[in-house]
């Protein structure tokens, strides 16, 4: 009877390990796996950081799996799609690469990537001053001042050039390095109007760097040209004499005289 009783124990509590097992693997699936019945997208991510101006290698990317919906506009859905090209502003780890942030690297160097369209990149001679004592690094923005001699033989300085994007320093266009160090070199992208300015101003005298708070796009308007005052001529009209002469003659005397009408 005892023999019978432990057998049922037995088979009871082995559909209940059963069920139990059953039911813990349903809810393991559901938390692991997520969702499956939602459809999703295969993106390329950043999976280290990538300096600004660093050509991307396969150790750079990895895969991640987006909600469609969550999936940004031109981000690259394959690998192959973004090694070799030129990161133009620098990704932090874990971020979906999408095409605006990099540019093709053709022949040449890297630098030569990261110039705009229609820009032009130029390099100047700096010394730790000029280079705002070396704390100058790829990405920023910088003010451009020229001092030169006036007619009055005084120095003059005014701003020539604002809101120029720093392209290198030396030959360093990454910014892994955070490090005040002493430059020789800054190269700039500019318009090739700018480039002109620049030029002549460096010919004319001296230049300096003024480091720029990466959140301020303003620019300083240009001064309106003075207004132009014509002078007018105001011609007073010729004096009418509107006298009457009048003659008098006494014997042999004639006398003549001036009345008013």
């Amino acid at each position: 009877m005892f023999k019978g009783r432990g057998l049922i124990l037995v088979a009871l509590s082995l559909v209940m390990a059963v069920g139990a097992a059953y039911t813990a693997n349903r809810w393991v699936a559901a938390q692991v796996v997520g969702e499956k019945d939602i459809d999703g997208t295969r993106v390329v991510t950043a999976a280290m950081p990538i300096p600004y101006g660093t050509k991307v290698e396969s150790r750079h990317v990895k895969y991640a799996e987006l909600p469609d919906d969550m999936v940004p506009e031109s981000a690259y859905l394959a690998t192959e799609e973004v090694i070799d090209m030129v990161a133009t502003s620098s990704i932090a780890r874990g971020e979906v690469l999408i095409a605006n942030r990099f540019a093709k690297h053709m022949a040449g160097s890297t630098l030569a990537a990261l110039v705009s369209e229609n820009m032009r990149a130029l390099t100047v001679r700096v010394n730790d001053v000029i280079g705002v004592a070396g704390f100058l690094l790829p990405g920023n923005r910088v003010d451009i001042l020229a001092t030169r001699k006036a007619a009055s033989k005084r120095a003059v300085t005014e701003t020539i050039l604002e809101n120029i994007k720093v392209l290198a320093v030396d030959q360093t266009a990454s910014t892994e390095k955070n490090e005040p160090v002493i430059v020789r070199a800054v190269t700039l992208e500019m318009t090739p109007k700018e480039t002109e300015i620049l030029v002549k101003a460096r010919s004319e005298g001296s230049i300096q760097l003024t480091l720029r708070n990466p959140l301020d796009e303003s620019v300083v308007p240009e001064p309106a040209p003075a207004p132009v005052v014509k002078r007018t001529t105001v011609r007073r009209p010729a004096k009418t004499d509107d006298s009457t002469t009048v003659t008098i003659i006494r014997g042999t005397k004639v006398n003549s005289k001036k009345t008013k009408t």
